[in-house]
């Protein structure tokens, strides 16, 4: 065997290698999107701060003196320092609860201006017919994302779909806590939980 056809059969055994490679790949892409990932459960011992994105920490301690008027300053000083200080922080949306969203609206795609009623149960949503939102359309994956209580909290699950689970614009990567009249897009679909 001389060297060119060493390097022949190199190069046509390279091939094969890269030829399999791609093939495996395409297959492992069509069974994920037609049979889905496996399903995560949330763990239970999770501690619950851990959970809620929106918990605003504690406020800094103020100093005992920081309220003492130096005799050099003016007497508007310490007032405007209190005022500021004890100034109401925005407060930031609303959660979802059990107490506070009733039901579920579609607010754009094919579905537009259905409701669903929430219960207590979680809300598995994607293009498979044992979802309860079933959505058909090309970007969403047969087990796409999940609606659940924690703690009476609505959360976003997203279940590694292809195209993402976007809350308020932002893409949902780990269980994220859903405030009311938020937008939530699947896909081409857009929904919102209220009250």
């Amino acid at each position: 065997m001389n060297p060119s056809e060493l390097t022949l059969l190199v190069l046509r055994l390279a091939f094969l290698l890269v030829l399999w490679l791609f093939i495996f790949g395409i297959v492992y892409a069509l069974r994920s999107d037609l049979f889905g990932q496996r399903v995560r459960k949330m763990s239970t011992d999770a501690p619950a701060a851990a959970a809620v994105p929106f918990a605003t920490p504690p406020p800094a301690p103020v100093p005992a003196g920081a309220f003492a008027q130096a005799p050099s300053a003016s007497a508007s000083a310490p007032t405007e320092q209190l005022s500021r200080q004890q100034a109401p922080a925005p407060a930031g949306p609303q959660k979802a609860t059990t107490q506070t969203a009733t039901r579920l609206v579609i607010t754009s795609g094919p579905k537009a201006g259905t409701e669903f009623p929430l219960g207590s149960e979680p809300i598995t949503i994607g293009r498979s017919s044992d979802s309860s939102l079933v959505i058909r359309d090309d970007y969403t994956s047969t087990h796409h994302a999940r609606l659940m209580l924690w703690h009476d909290d609505w959360m976003l699950q997203d279940l590694d779909s292809t195209n993402g689970t976007f809350l308020s614009g932002k893409r949902v990567t780990v269980p994220t806590s859903v405030p009311l009249e938020t937008t939530v897009k699947i896909g081409a679909t857009s929904f919102e939980l209220r009250r």
